[in-house]
């Protein structure tokens, strides 16, 4: 019989909702309105990243301001284009999530993002998708720091190596690597090869609970842990 992990653990920008293009044209508004110019390039840099870092760059780009206004300058740009152009789901994210769901087993939203825009897209998800949420308020140590996952851990009270979390950064990927997690890789605007991902899908279209059993088993199976 499968060892069924005990959690999933999912980022949200770019893994559960494609928001990245709002985040890149929040930023690049504020920054063209200090005279200076974002690339794309630029915005790459800040995918994954905690938003107090993500802040400092954008000072150094020449935005004036002190980085709590920032972020929540951006936060207000990003939620009011979800408002107004809607909340992009990742393919089969939403679908994965009903069958977890289904499954009994627990999610966990674990985003570098403020809780206030956290909870507003976690409300637009038609059924109750996640037994807890962790945001980039409520840790010290962002991503790629361990904490964020290990405090969700410990919300769920399961050790963090019953989990199976889920990112779209190198940045997120190395979060979860370094808590202890299953970490599985979905690319999405940057590369994650050589990251050290315990594996890559190229999408979550498709995929289900079953198949996150599976992996979660072969991994632990292959160090010879007992769960």
């Amino acid at each position: 019989m499968s060892r069924q992990p005990r959690a999933i653990l999912w980022d949200m920008d770019g893994t559960l909702v494609d928001t990245e293009p709002y985040w890149m044209a929040a930023e690049t508004a504020l920054v063209e309105s200090f005279g200076g110019s974002w690339t794309h390039e630029d915005a790459l840099q800040l995918v994954g990243n905690g938003l107090i870092d993500s802040a400092i760059i954008l000072q150094q780009a020449g935005v004036d301001m002190d980085a709590e206004a920032i972020i929540s300058l951006l936060t207000d740009g990003v939620q009011e284009a979800l408002r107004t152009q809607g909340v992009p789901f990742r393919p089969g994210a939403r679908e994965l999530l009903q069958d977890l769901k289904s499954a009994g087993i627990p999610t966990g939203l674990v985003t570098m993002s403020l809780r206030r825009m956290a909870l507003s897209v976690v409300d637009l998800i038609e059924f109750d998708a996640f037994d807890i949420v962790v945001a980039g308020d409520d840790v010290i140590h962002p991503k790629p720091h361990p904490e964020p996952y290990l405090h969700a851990a410990s919300l769920l009270e399961i050790d963090i190596a019953e989990a199976v979390v889920i990112e779209d950064s190198p940045t997120g990927l190395r979060a979860g690597i370094a808590s202890g997690a299953v970490a599985l890789g979905v690319p999405h605007i940057v590369s994650l090869d050589d990251v050290g991902a315990h594996e890559l899908w190229p999408t979550l279209d498709g995929r289900t609970a079953a198949d996150l059993i599976e992996l979660f088993d072969r991994k632990t199976s292959m160090t010879g842990a007992t769960r």
